[in-house]
């Protein structure tokens, strides 16, 4: 019997790659990946998703510069 904590492989998101985001370079290339991708949504004319995109670009520039400090 499987426990709600217990992970499954049927779980788990499929074609869904998550980069480990330990040292700096990771988190400019994630940087420059989710703000490239705010822009390009952004000429499309998506707001919204180009505005989630520029959050998440946000949140590695933040990590990135508190871990250069």
């Amino acid at each position: 019997m499987l426990r709600r904590s217990q992970h499954t492989k049927e779980n788990q998101p499929t074609g869904f790659v998550r980069h480990p985001a330990g040292n700096v370079q990771n988190f400019r290339r994630n940087y420059e990946r989710y703000l490239s991708l705010a822009r390009a949504e952004a000429m499309a004319g998506d707001r919204i998703v180009a505005e989630n995109y520029s959050q998440h670009a946000e949140h590695y520039f933040r990590a990135m510069r508190e871990r250069q400090s």
